[in-house]
């Protein structure tokens, strides 16, 4: 991606797009502006606000739509592992190559938490492989390796998912809690907490069997669970409360006198595109005097028109059409798992199954394990088709649901012949495009396989037409990703 970005960056001119582009302070020097040619594609539209809010802190209110564990660690690394080359880079310049550092680490580690966490919910490593090498493969790629914090959220909520599934309870709520202070909707992510508790105990309550003389130790349960959830909820939800208290102080308080401090090409800044600056003369932001002022959701309003059907407009239909492949993936992943499981989905997954009930697979997509996740990637679905810009759902997806390799992984393995004859011991032919494979028999094999990807594309002719949908996806987005936003062009 770095080298392909850098290729495209100087191949294809910068548009021209009206996008926060704060003034370099102070002028780059000669080694900046070489760091500047090899990786400033990744330093594009939002990536902007990253990097500035990591060198001069919120300056301005818009700037607190993006939250501050992401800047804080690429600060930190700039400041620290870089500190020896400051005479040679500026502030600027190290923070950029600090993103590209943390966001290629994040990016690894992000693929091997999915595959951990494919293993234990898919109960298939194979199927669990083949997702975690799509993962590399993801049309929201140029995210996770320009300065956005997709691949830092990506790493932290599949780490935490994992932690969750092996029964580390404590470990995956500290990692949640990381992943809110990183990305607004990981607060959505105390859905995962809450469902666990709740299934253990309405799993616990359906196996008693007895006099009532059992129930008071089950009443003691609830209330150690419910205290335990409440105590990890509080933590996921710490570092979005304690950020808008911060914004509430910097930008409602008194004026703190550090006008003096910003420089002037800055002020100008400000001046020139309605920026709002921290409070410095008593001029307060409508939100300060909500009931319960709360910065992001204002900015989101205020700033990017983002609410309920706001977004349906005429004009938005081309943006529509880039989020019509993530819409029918997530969609069909969802119908596909509900037709599979109905009873498991009006029971919310709640109700004690006897041991092979009705032939359901135990293992691979179709398996009840999924089906909290396929709850919360419907839901990050419906919310940003209808109430976001839609055009950001295939990376607001992309590096918050493992539901897209999932189901992709699913059905590559059960449309693609090439596919079938992996790790299984009685199959010495692939079998005919014709034949099911219901139950993913013979799938999933301990075996980790070689790589099934490489395998499809270098024989990309043989492939169905659905795995070149898939593929085609995945890689022209991934493509596209590069080459549009890493030149200031519109892009997801």
């Amino acid at each position: 991606s770095v080298f392909f970005q850098a290729l495209f960056n100087l191949l294809i001119p910068d548009h021209a797009a009206d996008a926060f582009s704060p003034p370099r302070l102070p002028e780059p020097g000669l080694w900046d502006l070489l760091l500047e040619q090899l990786l400033g594609g990744l330093s594009r539209w939002d990536a902007e606000h990253f990097l500035f809010i990591a060198e001069r802190g919120y300056l301005y209110e818009h700037n607190c739509a993006f939250f501050p564990l992401y800047p804080l660690a690429l600060r930190a690394l700039a400041e620290g592992a870089l500190w020896p080359l400051q005479r040679l880079l500026r502030l600027r310049s190290r923070l950029l190559l600090s993103a590209v550092l943390l966001n290629s680490l994040f990016s690894i580690l992000a693929a091997a938490a999915l595959y951990k966490l494919g293993c234990a919910v898919l109960r298939c490593r194979r199927l669990a492989f083949l997702a975690a090498l799509l993962f590399s493969l993801s049309p929201a790629n140029v995210f996770m390796a320009a300065a956005y914090s997709e691949s830092t959220f990506a790493f932290l909520a599949f780490s935490a998912m994992w932690q969750l599934e092996t029964g580390q309870s404590w470990l995956s709520g500290l990692l949640f809690s990381l992943a809110s202070g990183v990305r607004a909707n990981g607060l959505i992510n105390a859905g995962f907490f809450l469902y666990s508790r709740g299934k253990c105990f309405a799993l616990q309550l359906q196996g008693v069997s007895g006099p009532v003389r059992k129930l008071p130790p089950l009443w003691k349960q609830l209330l150690s669970l419910a205290s335990s959830a409440v105590l990890v909820c509080a933590g996921i939800f710490l570092p979005f409360a304690l950020f808008q208290y911060y914004a509430y102080v910097r930008f409602c308080g008194a004026g703190t006198g550090l006008e003096p401090t910003i420089p002037k090409p800055l002020l100008q800044l400000a001046l020139d595109k309605s920026y709002r600056l921290v409070a410095t003369d008593g001029d307060k932001p409508p939100w300060c005097s909500q009931r319960f002022p709360v910065v992001y959701s204002y900015i989101q309003d205020a700033y990017w028109n983002v609410g309920f059907l706001r977004y349906f407009e005429l004009r938005q239909i081309p943006n529509f059409l880039l989020a019509l492949p993530i819409t029918l993936l997530g969609s069909w992943a969802a119908w596909t798992y509900i037709i599979a499981n109905p009873r498991h989905c009006l029971t919310l997954g709640l109700e004690r199954r006897k041991s092979e009930e009705g032939g359901k697979p135990s293992a691979g997509f179709c398996c009840p394990a999924v089906f909290v996740y396929v709850v919360h990637a419907t839901v990050l679905l419906a919310f940003g088709f209808f109430c976001m810009h839609v055009q950001v759902l295939t990376r607001f997806l992309g590096s918050s649901s493992p539901i897209l390799y999932w189901f992709s992984a699913h059905l590559l393995q059960e449309r693609e012949p090439l596919l079938w004859s992996e790790g299984t011991d009685r199959q010495t032919a692939a079998p005919r495009p014709e034949q099911s494979l219901r139950g993913q028999s013979g799938s999933c094999g301990k075996r980790t396989p070689e790589n099934p990807v490489v395998r499809l594309l270098l024989n990309c002719r043989l492939i169905t037409p659905l795995g070149k949908c898939i593929l085609g996806f995945f890689l022209s987005f991934w493509l596209l990703g590069l080459i549009l936003h890493c030149n200031f062009l519109p892009w997801t």
